[in-house]
């Protein structure tokens, strides 16, 4: 298992594949959350892209973002994780995060072929706050 509290000292940008620009969904207050602690966001969702989510420009892919991307975080189904797990790869991505209920064990696998460190069934948001504000809300999605 990976070192999630590593992870989130060492790691500060973050490609959210699958986040909204409807506020009260939880893509969307993860991000927001992220941003508020020193992350820097690149929102990706193909429908949204050129638009702006919570100031940050919307990318189609995490390919056509320009900058280093360390953690892709993944607000998708499951069936939809290998292609994004291949596309991590190309853009150098150092952990491939999945969010709470999503799991690929052919990504997985593929993580470990590439030494990309990989996170699944955990949130970006609630682990954060457990290792660095030490806090455990009981309805964390809700809490901002």
């Amino acid at each position: 298992m990976s070192d999630i509290k590593e992870i989130l000292s060492k790691y500060k940008s973050i490609a959210m594949v699958g986040v909204s620009n409807d506020s009260t969904k939880a893509s969307t207050i993860v991000m927001k959350y992220m941003q508020k602690y020193g992350f820097k966001v690149y929102p990706v969702n193909p429908r949204a892209a050129g638009q702006k989510i919570l100031g940050e420009e919307v990318f189609a892919t995490i390919s056509d973002i320009k900058d280093q991307v360390d953690i892709v975080d993944v607000f998708r189904p499951s069936k939809e994780v290998y292609a994004i797990a291949e596309d991590a790869i190309k853009i150098g991505a150092k952990v491939l995060w999945l969010q709470l209920g999503i799991r690929d064990e052919k990504a997985k696998d593929l993580m470990e072929k590439n030494n990309i460190e990989y996170v699944d069934n955990k949130c970006t948001k609630m682990e954060y706050q457990k290792y660095f504000l030490k806090i455990r809300p009981a309805f964390p999605v809700l809490s901002n």
